[in-house]
Order: structure tokens, then sequence, then C-alpha cells
């Protein structure tokens, strides 16, 4: 089995996550008490949150080498990101470490293609729906995204920083994201991606209609079946 490496941290409650849904799926996959080696780089988020009020890309670029080295260092066999935003290093990063890096959005294009769907609503951060480094990805399968306006994305980002990565999960936010949903729903996206690591804690399938693609849950089964896999690194 490979070794796994996780960049964590941003934020931590969603890495617990990770952490959980790994162990899981590799162990209802093998059985027994088989479970996988994990190697966590917790990353302090307060460091990222301050280059992104700078738009400092470098900066976070900086942050996430650093980590992804160190778990190079300690004997992971690949790495993962644990959040959406972090993957605008995705192809800078991939060039200069020399293990192979899972991308969450790569994970997140399979289930919805499964689905039969063409147009996705997108949640996220500010830098998940505004920057491009997303949606370039998922145009890469043929899949269209659409966004909400403004004055929602700034709701939707304000929200993840104070509440979602604080583990605050408030009921009044879930009925924020749902409107915002369903507008998006209006405009014609057929299923809705949960583009946050931390959404998935506050929205789950039972409050929407429409198909929900829950980031966190998708990307930590991918990485769960990559280690147990054939593939080679």
């Amino acid at each position: 089995m490979k070794k796994i490496g996780l960049v964590g941290g941003t934020g931590w409650v969603s890495s617990q996550e990770y952490y959980k849904i790994i162990n899981e799926t590799v162990n209802k996959n093998q059985g027994g008490l088989t479970f996988p080696e994990i190697i966590l780089y917790s990353v302090n988020y307060g460091d990222i949150y301050a280059c992104n009020q700078q738009n400092d890309r470098e900066g976070v670029y900086s942050i996430v080498k650093k980590a992804s080295e160190k778990l190079c260092n300690a004997g992971a066999d690949f790495i993962a990101l644990c959040a959406n935003t972090l993957h605008f290093t995705y192809e800078q990063l991939q060039t200069e470490i020399d293990v192979p890096i899972i991308h969450i959005a790569d994970a997140t294009a399979a289930a919805i293609k499964e689905k039969g769907i063409c147009k996705v609503g997108l949640l996220g951060t500010r830098e998940t729906m505004e920057l491009d480094f997303y949606k370039t990805r998922l145009a890469e399968h043929n899949i269209e995204v659409i966004v909400p306006e403004k004055p929602e994305r700034e709701f939707i980002h304000t929200s993840i920083m104070n509440e979602l990565l604080k583990e605050i999960f408030l009921p009044e936010t879930k009925t924020g994201f749902l409107a915002i949903m369903n507008k998006l729903a209006e405009k014609g996206a057929e299923g809705m991606i949960l583009g946050c690591t931390e959404i998935p804690l506050l929205i789950s399938q039972d409050d929407f209609e429409q198909p929900l693609f829950s980031t966190l849950e998708l990307h930590a089964k991918a990485i769960a079946e990559f280690a147990t896999s054939d593939e080679n690194c």
C-alpha cells in the first residue's frame, strides 16, 4: 500500500474528515485491521489567510511547497492538498516535487460525469469561484461551471472564513447557501459542487433536490483508492 501525504490545516475541521474517510474507505476495501499509513502536515491557516489578504499567491505557494516537500522527505509516495483553493498551485507544484498529486477537481469531475451532468454550480472560497484554475480543470472534462453573483460570492466566502473554518455551522447560514444554490439551479445548473471542503459539513444531500458533489468526500475516497491501487507512482 502506498504511503499517503496530506497537506492539511486548510482548515483543520475538514482535515479530520479527510483522515476519517480515508481510513474508513481503505478498511472497507481491505478488511480486517488494515488501515493506511498517513502523514499529515497541518499548516497554520492564518499564514495562508494573511497572504491571501495581500493577494500574495507566491506566499501561499511557498507554504504549500514547503509542506509538500516535508511530506516527500518523510516518505510519502503521493500527496493530496486538502482544500480546493490550494489547487491553484497544482501545475507548478507537480513539476517541482517527485511524487504524484491527486487533484480534487479530477475526482469531482468523475462523479459529475457518472451522473450524466454537464453544467454545475460552484460554491467555494472567493479564489475558487473567481479564479480560473478550478473551472479550467473541469472544462478539460467538458463540464461547464457557473458561479453565484458577486454579493453572493462574498457571503459564501465570509461564511467560510468566519464560521465554517472555526467549526461554526449556523441555521441562517445554511438557509443563505440554499437560496444561492436555488438561484444557480434556475440559471441552468444541474448539480452543485460543494467546492470548499468545509461546505459539506454545513449542507448535505438531504437539504437539496439536485445532486450535490462533496469535494471532501470524493477527494478523500480517490486518495484511498489510489493508495490501495496497483497504479504506479
